[in-house]
């Protein structure tokens, strides 16, 4: 069986309030290796939903990112809160930026965002038979617009590559894989 790293200390070196924090940690790899300057990211918790109204569309928002050049396609997502659980977050976020709620909800995984650095646990959910109950009432930076796409035009944004980060891509294929049952 493979043994762990374990974390022997750990230095806060940056705190950027409730974004991000550098942290300086010093790990005894399994062969008793030591490393002293192991730099590890906390970013917080994270949800996002691949969202199906009651007519199969799919939710998607086309939006600008700080870090992406130009458009991208998005699925529902944001912050944990702190004590709250994901699925509560997913339910949130989906209500407060498209103003839907669905009653079908699915989990697809709790994914490490980096193996080696951290950077917060993603929280992946699919939402089916959403329908609008309210106005969205994101405060989002960004500007977005929320599209209703069909699988097609969903498969096809996928393959095109136009779910620019690593995250929605991955929870868009999972999502179309687990509706091809």
């Amino acid at each position: 069986m493979m043994q762990a790293w374990k974390t022997l200390a750990r230095r806060l070196v940056w705190d950027q309030s409730d974004f991000l924090r550098l942290e300086i940690h010093t790990v005894e790899l399994p062969d008793g290796r030591v490393i002293s300057d192991w730099p590890w990211v906390v970013a917080p918790d994270y949800v996002n939903v691949v969202a199906l109204t009651e007519e199969g569309r799919f939710l998607c928002f086309r939006q600008t990112k700080y870090g992406v050049e130009g458009e991208s396609l998005a699925p529902v997502g944001g912050y944990l809160e702190p004590g709250e659980d994901p699925l509560s977050a997913a339910r949130r976020e989906l209500l407060e930026e498209t103003g839907y709620q669905a009653p079908d909800w699915t989990g697809l995984g709790q994914f490490r965002v980096d193996g080696n650095r951290g950077l917060g646990q993603a929280y992946f959910f699919l939402a089916q038979g959403a329908r609008c109950v309210a106005e969205p009432e994101a405060d989002d930076l960004e500007e977005q617009e929320l599209l209703l796409l069909t699988r097609q035009e969903t498969d096809a944004a996928l393959q095109a590559g136009e779910f620019k980060l690593v995250p929605w891509a991955a929870i868009m294929a999972l999502a179309l894989l687990r509706l091809k049952d």
